[in-house]
């Protein structure tokens, strides 16, 4: 039980599946842009090159699980910057001369790789960042800055806290107008999201009409 729930959670988490009480079923998802379409991968590879443009000479950024936001470390120019994050996949990353790397360290946490628990969460507690980029399961204008695994809250929490500049999220279009089990932070709490052009109209500007700052990258 204990290993389908935790299968669940990432699938749910990839917009794969609904959950409801007592079982789950496929998401009614287009599937020309669902995870395993090469479509997406643009749509991911867009967004991160376009928030690799906020990253300056010297900045210290928190990345979260998001593999959208670890993708920065392709497109990062800067020099001298700082990457701090809770992702375990960061240790295959591609990245550039000058980019140094942080684990935080923690439990592992599976399928996702990611690092969670006390021993992560103090070690963040440490840290002041310049800048986030944070992945999401959901953001919407009613329900906020989503995630479909609690234990990836508090660490979400904690950067946004320990942020001392802007705050970004990542989200492509399976994403936007999405709300999922564990709130991570409010829309007054960020500073930008940037999707990508195939994201609903009405959602982005219900967002931007809270004070958003919305940047839709095209797919190239």
């Amino acid at each position: 039980p204990i290993t389908i729930r935790r299968d669940l959670d990432y699938f749910e988490e990839k917009n794969l599946i609904e959950r409801y009480h007592g079982g789950a079923s496929l998401s009614k998802v287009n599937f020309t842009t669902n995870i395993f379409s090469s479509s997406l991968t643009m749509n991911k590879h867009a967004i991160a090159k376009a928030a690799a443009r906020f990253v300056e000479d010297g900045d210290t950024i928190f990345i979260n699980t998001s593999s959208t936001a670890l993708l920065l470390t392709e497109y990062i120019k800067a020099k001298q910057v700082t990457i701090i994050t809770n992702n375990g996949k960061a240790i295959f990353t591609k990245s550039n001369e000058g980019l140094f790397i942080v684990l935080t360290g923690g439990e592992l946490r599976m399928p996702k790789e990611s690092l969670v628990g006390d021993f992560a969460i103090n070690n963040l507690n440490r840290v002041k960042a310049t800048k986030c980029f944070l992945g999401c399961s959901g953001i919407s204008a009613e329900g906020g800055f989503t995630t479909a695994v609690l234990q990836e809250v508090a660490i979400n929490e904690i950067m946004l806290k320990n942020t001392t500049g802007l705050k970004i999220v990542l989200a492509d279009t399976n994403k936007v107008g999405k709300t999922h089990s564990f709130l991570s932070g409010s829309i007054s709490e960020l500073d930008y999201l940037i999707t990508d052009t195939n994201s609903d109209f009405e959602e982005v500007e219900k967002l931007r009409k809270m004070g958003l700052k919305v940047l839709k990258v095209p797919i190239t």
